[in-house]
Formats: structure tokens, sequence, C-alpha cells
């Protein structure tokens, strides 16, 4: 079966599929004009770079989720499973699979989103990641498929094809075309009984830049000068002399009573409890625990495992869609294009690293013992596993007469 008829018969598929009859999704008016992420792009983008705590909180999250690297499965009852693993593998370290992973992955946890662009000029032979900026909207017919990405004027106004785009869409809501990250609820606005409360990520900007002005307060309160009995020529000429003082302080001498009276802030208004409440819903929000276990004392051992476990199903989840993407959009046809069955080779991605099961001394000596092993195999294992200094011996037959001589037994194998 030639490469074009496989494509052929893939398009065809994907065709017969979208013709099957299926409710409509979206209203007219979504389907004539688009539809764009209900944050900007921008905005997402602004809070990762600008906020210590999300920032964190969105590396955190992909390096667990793909900082150990992946590495690739295949079905063992297909005959052309290991060539079909080598042609995903080649490829794999072609387009630096990995590092880009690195870098989309951030883009998913934080908008839900990341746009990669197929290179084809006559198969898939490269792949780079989307500017997210460049995507204005997206365009699906009445039945939810998607027609186009469009992209914004400034990045060339064109409309990419769906089959040249790979779209990470994590966790879409109410049918959206867009995914939604981490920091998605801390910059929507919410509106009850027609009030709108502004973002937290703006509650909690406002807090921050109120707390140096409030210490500043604290250092320089306000004071107010009396002078008692004087002119107001000289009233003045006093006013003009305060206001010249240093901010570290000044020394003043008069031969007048003057009083001074310190204007503060009432120590008696608390406002911990509303500050640790802001901070413990951007927690929240951010999802992962990792930068409140960093920032707050008195968390236990137990309490933080706890915290840990919760923040491992999330990666997980994670993990299993990232997988699945790149199986469905990136291992199938890479395989189908090399001319193998991608439904039976079953190319796999899988985080972490394989397991190496763990060779111990003691098991290559029973294995010399028992006959399975030769005793040049045993030699040369333990001379490159346990780093043992060995001198091989000239013969075979002079190491036996070696062995017999120095009384320790048996040579391994030895007649």
């Amino acid at each position: 079966m030639s490469r074009a008829f496989r494509r052929g018969l893939g398009q065809l598929k994907e065709a017969l599929s979208r013709l099957r009859p299926s409710g409509v999704l979206l209203p007219a008016w979504r389907e004539n004009y688009g539809e764009t992420p209900a944050v900007a792009f921008e905005d997402l983008i602004g809070i990762y770079l600008r906020d210590y705590a999300a920032k964190a909180a969105v590396d955190f999250l992909a390096d667990q989720a793909v900082g150990a690297g992946f590495y690739t499965t295949v079905n063992a009852d297909y005959a052309q499973a290991e060539k079909a693993k080598a042609v995903v593998d080649e490829f794999n370290e072609q387009v630096n699979l990995d590092g880009l992973l690195q870098v989309g992955v951030r883009e998913v946890v934080a908008t839900g989103n990341s746009f990669w662009e197929k290179v084809t000029p006559d198969h898939l032979e490269g792949l780079k990641i989307l500017p997210l900026t460049s995507i204005e909207k997206v365009l699906r017919d009445p039945y939810g498929q998607v027609r186009g990405y469009k992209q914004t004027a400034s990045y060339g106004g064109k409309t990419l094809a769906p089959e040249s785009v790979i779209h990470f869409c994590w966790n879409p809501i109410n049918g959206e075309p867009f995914g939604t990250g981490i920091l998605r609820s801390l910059a929507e606005r919410l509106t009850v009984n027609g009030e709108t409360r502004e973002s937290l990520i703006s509650v909690k900007a406002r807090l921050e830049k109120v707390m140096p002005e409030i210490f500043e307060k604290y250092a320089g309160p306000d004071e107010l000068w009396i002078f008692e009995g004087v002119s107001d020529d000289k009233l003045a000429e006093y006013q003009r002399l305060i206001k010249s003082k240093p901010k570290a302080g000044a020394r003043f001498v008069y031969n007048k009573l003057a009083d001074i009276k310190t204007v503060q802030v009432d120590p008696r208004a608390r406002f911990e409890g509303y500050i640790d409440h802001i901070i413990n819903q951007y927690y929240l929000g951010l999802q992962t625990p990792l930068p409140k276990l960093f920032t707050t004392p008195g968390f236990t051992e137990a309490s933080a495992r706890a915290a840990l476990e919760l923040a491992e199903r999330k990666v997980m989840a994670l993990q299993r869609f990232l997988a699945r993407t790149v199986e469905k959009e990136i291992f199938v046809p890479v395989v189908r294009e090399a001319e193998f069955l991608p439904e039976k080779a079953k190319v796999r991605c899988v985080w972490g690293t394989p397991e190496v099961p763990e060779i111990v001394v003691a098991d290559i000596l029973k294995a010399g013992e028992l006959g399975f092993i030769r005793a040049e195999e045993v030699r040369k294992n333990l001379t490159k596993i346990a780093k043992w200094e060995l001198w091989a011996p000239e013969t075979a037959e002079q190491a036996a007469v070696e062995e017999r001589s120095k009384g320790r037994g048996r040579f391994i194998n030895d007649p």
C-alpha cells in the first residue's frame, strides 16, 4: 500500500466522520464571525511573566509533567513494531520533540492552549510552535468541526487549515474551541446581581501596590507643626524650612513654643484576615500546593505529602492528555507515512525513563555456577558492571590449571 494511498484513505475517513449527523453546537453568529479566547492570550502571558507566584506554579506543573522526558513503546506482537518505533524515535530526535514539549506544556498549563504548525511539503517533516498571540480566532461549522485558525493582522491575517495545526486544547469548557489553563480563573471578572467583582489577579496586584505605601506611611507619617503666636510671615518661613528638611530627619532650634502632632494609622485596624483570604484563594486558583509549601511555615510532613499527592493527580491527568495528543497527531502520521500500520504498531508515549533492571554481582556468579553463562561472560560482566579489575588468561586451559593450583575449588564450567 503506497504512502499516497494511505494518506488519502486517512483523509477520506476524516471527511466521512464529518458527514455524520450530530447536534448543533454553535449559534449562527459564532459560525459567521469566529470565536476568540474568553481572556486574551496577551493578558494571560502578562500574568505569567509579571506575577511571581503564577510563573512558579506554571513552571512547577510543567516540570512535573514533562521535565523527566519520555520514551516510546510499541506492540511487541506486531512484526514491524521495532521498525515503526525506530521511525518515530528518529523523527522525535530530528524535530527535538522533547524540547518542543518543554515550551508547549508551559503554554498549555498557563492558558490551556498551544498551537503547533506541521511542516509538510510532501510529508510530515517538522513541527514549529506558533506564538499564542498570533491566533486571533477559531472558525468552526455548526457541528463544532474546526474550519480554520485565523491569525491576527500583525502575523499576516492568514487562515490556517485545521489539518496543518496541532491544537493542544486542554480542558475546554461549554463547547468552547479554546482550552482553559490555570491562569484563566484568576484573570476573569465575576458579575453577581449586576455588580462586577474585579479579577483576583487585579485584587492581588492592588494589595501589593498598597503595601509599600503603608510602610511609607509608618516610616514617614504626616505631621502637624504648630507655632503659637508666630506671625504669618514667620510661619511661611518656617513652612519653607520644614518642607526642605531631609527624609532622614533634621534638627531645628526655636525660641518660640512649638507643638508637633503626628498623624498615624490606628494600629487596631487589622487586615491580616482579608489578605490571607485573598492569597489563599489565589493559591487555590494556581492548582498546585508547591508555592504555598515553599512560602508558608508550619506544614507538617504528613500534610505536605497529602497536598503533593493531590497535585500528582493533576499532573497525571495532564500527562495523559499530552500523551494521547502526541500519539494521535504526531506518532500516527509518522508511522503511516513510513508505510507501517499505526493501529497495530501502537506506538505509545510514556513519561519518565525506562526501568532498567538492577544487576547484582551474586546473580552473575550464580548464573555462571549453574552454567547459564560461560566463564568468560562472567568475567566480562564483572569487569563492566562491578568494575572488578580482572586479568584475562592466555587460554581457557591455562586458566583452569591456575584455578586448580590455587586450591580454590572447581572453575566455572570446568569439567
